[in-house]
């Protein structure tokens, strides 16, 4: 990829971590993290076990100027801790809307680490959306009182097929206004 099709992607600092782009160096650690069966089963797209070239494909798709997703590595080697503990993400939608996605190594679960990392994005809204929308598998309890800790509120109920799954997962949408 050519340097003119990079991301000028924005940092969000916290007391904790730094919310960051992806770069290749990444790859070790988000294979391993990924390619966790209790990850990979908590998020739609990710395969378990993970194909050959698939994280590296993931890294690059994060960092081309051209996609409609921002991508951050939740890194905390700022505040002595682990270089990735987890990934966040905005999917542009039309309308001013986003689609925020996060996932945290089991190894920092439980920590308030995904509701600081969600609060900062949404206070930092890069983006400049109106609304941000967010979706939890229904046997994901922790991660739905993350978003109603972070003020999203509930929608509704659907589903979304699971890569690693194989099967289609009932779901619970929620919106936060900005």
């Amino acid at each position: 990829m050519s340097l003119d099709n990079v991301k000028d992607q924005q940092v969000i600092e916290t007391s904790r971590f730094v919310l960051r782009p992806l770069r290749d160096s990444d790859s070790g650690l988000i294979a391993q993290f990924m390619g966790d069966e209790r990850v990979a089963r908590m998020i739609p797209s990710i395969p378990h076990p993970m194909p050959p070239g698939a994280v590296e494909a993931y890294v690059s798709r994060a960092t081309d100027a051209s996609g409609d997703e921002e991508i951050w590595a939740i890194d905390g080697a700022q505040a002595g801790s682990a270089e990735l503990k987890g990934i966040i993400s905005l999917k542009q939608m039309d309308r001013d809307q986003s689609e925020v996605s996060l996932w945290i190594a089991p190894l920092f679960w439980n920590t308030g680490l995904a509701s600081e990392a969600l609060e900062a994005l949404v206070s930092a809204n890069p983006l400049g959306n109106a609304t941000m929308f967010a979706s939890v598998f229904q046997d994901n309890p922790a991660s739905a009182r993350v978003l109603t800790h972070c003020g999203f509120d509930y929608l509704g109920d659907a589903e979304s097929f699971c890569v690693s799954r194989n099967a289609n997962v009932p779901t619970w949408t929620y919106s936060r206004k900005l």
